[in-house]
Order: C-alpha cells, then structure tokens, then sequence
C-alpha cells in the first residue's frame, strides 16, 4: 500500500477521532455556508471570489454569527480557500478545524489543545492507530510549554518586539528567528501577541499592550491560532478597516466589510474561540514532509 493511501486512511480516522472528542464534550457540530458577501479582512490572507462573493478563507464570521443568535458550544470541520498560497505546508483549498466555547477565554482553548492532543495519542479508531511508526510525535499528551511573545523575542531574537512591530518586521522575525528555535519535544502555546497582532482578539485587561491571542506549535510547526474573542463591535469595525488600510498600501484590493456579523457582534457573550489546520495535523502524526501527501488531489493534479 503506497504511502499516500495509508495517510488517507489515517487522515479519516483522525477526522472521525476530532468528532468524537468534540461531541463526547457535548459541543454541537455545525455547518455553515462556504460562499459568503464578505470575509473578516486580514493583511495577508487574499479570498477567491465567487461570483460577486467570496469563498470562505475561514468559517469564523458565519460560526461567530451562531454564537451571537444564542448558540454555545460549537465546532466545525470545513473546507476553506485562500489565494497565492502553496508550499510544502500550504495549499490554496484546505480543511480547517474550528471551535468556539461561550464563558471561556484563550486559557480554555489551550486546555482543550492539550486535551485533544492526548485523545489522539491515545485513541484508536477500530484497527487504525491514529499516529503511524514514523510520526514523532507519540507523547502528544505532554503537557505542552507556554512562552510569551515577549520572552519570545528576547531568548531568540537580537531584536525586542517593541522594535520589530514599529519597524515592520515582526512577521519576518518569527519565521526566521523565533519559529526555528521554539521546543520541538513538546507541544508549545506562543501567547500574549502584540495589540497590533490581535486581529479578532480582545486585549489583556490588565495590559493593554498584548492581545489575548495565542498559536500552537507542535515540532516547529504552526498548527492552531487561538484567541478570546473581541466582541466590540465599532473596535471591531476599525480593526477591519486598518486591515483595508494595510491591505492598499501593500498593493492590495481593499475587501468589503462584513456587515451583518458586524450589526450582531455586540449580542456574542464573553467567548474564545480556534483554528486548527487538519492537512497539518494529519501530516505530523503520519510523519509526513509535505501536504501534498495527505490529501487526495494537489492543485497540480486536479
């Protein structure tokens, strides 16, 4: 059996192992449409249109939505698009895990990280072990290290974050210097982003200077971006059209505003919410070098 094919089985065993850890929480199971008017606006993330719509380069604008009309407790595992995006570990379309848990903040969503983590390491779906002989990663229910951003760039970069957010250069320094030197023996939560990072995220109460907002990593790789939610709606609304703002000036379209999630956020309780890449999970418990070995057709071959 070629390796591919094994992965695929794997990757449906897996799949079908992340719905029952969300169900046997007692999180509701949701779908919602993937071609919507508009997307949250981010600097870096270009949406495929679709007609005189959008893709969804994420479910979290529909599934946010939910939350504001009354819902808890909900997950999704969905098909997203993003545009220009292919690599080893990137693909334009791709499946994406998301969940979002009401009264919660980002603390809860990396207890549920860790709790994941070890249902996978742990389970099994009928014959097919969930992580194969070649995967690294057979302690996955270690508890997993937490550094701040801060403490980030001052063990791994000769820059201070201060610095790298004022001179543009923040990204480009976690990828080249911070992403590398990070723990690769246990899971690790990189937490307390920059405010200018905070995207969707509320800031600490007490430290208004950094976002609630955390990513995982497992073996170097980024796998989930998590966050307590920001719920204000006319902060949201300028964050979005900073967003726009940055957009143009990096020679990019400006992207319309979503509206109607704007018009109902004010009703969403204090809650936190997630993305996880599934292709990149299914890829570090099979122990597989690049995307392109999980799915069942690249773009390449389509």
């Amino acid at each position: 059996m070629s390796d591919r094919i094994k992965n695929l089985r794997q990757r449906a065993a897996i799949i079908q192992s992340i719905r029952d850890f969300f169900t046997s929480r007692g999180f509701l199971e949701v779908e919602t449409p993937l071609r919507i008017p508009a997307n949250a606006p981010e600097e870096h993330i270009d949406p495929y249109c679709s007609g005189d719509w959008y893709l969804q380069t994420s479910p979290e604008i529909c599934m946010k939505r939910l939350l504001c009309r009354g819902h808890d407790n909900i997950f999704q595992i969905s098909r997203c698009w993003r545009s220009n995006e292919r690599g080893s570990r990137h693909i334009p379309e791709f499946t994406m895990l998301e969940w979002y848990r009401t009264n919660s903040d980002y603390n809860d969503l990396m207890k549920d990280c860790e709790d994941l983590l070890g249902w996978l390491s742990a389970g099994q779906n009928g014959d097919t072990k969930l992580l194969s002989s070649n995967s690294q990663y057979k302690n996955l229910n270690t508890k997993a290290a937490r550094i701040t951003v801060q403490d980030a760039f001052n063990l791994y970069s000769t820059v201070n974050m201060e610095a790298a957010v004022l001179s543009g250069s923040f990204d480009e320094i976690m990828v080249i210097d911070i992403e590398p030197a990070l723990p690769k023996d246990v899971p690790v939560f990189l937490l307390d982003y920059p405010a200018e990072m905070a995207a969707l995220a509320r800031l600490k109460p007490n430290d208004l200077k950094v976002a609630e907002r955390f990513e995982l990593y497992l073996g170097g790789l980024e796998l989930a971006n998590g966050f307590s939610e920001l719920n204000d709606p006319e902060e949201q609304r300028a964050r979005f059209v900073e967003a726009n703002s940055k957009r143009v000036k990096a020679g990019h379209a400006s992207l319309p505003l979503p509206e109607v999630f704007l018009a109902e956020l004010a009703a969403m309780q204090p809650s936190a919410g997630i993305a996880l890449g599934i292709d990149r999970l299914v890829m570090l418990l099979t122990g597989s070098e690049k995307i392109d070995d999980v799915v069942a057709f690249t773009p390449e071959e389509l």
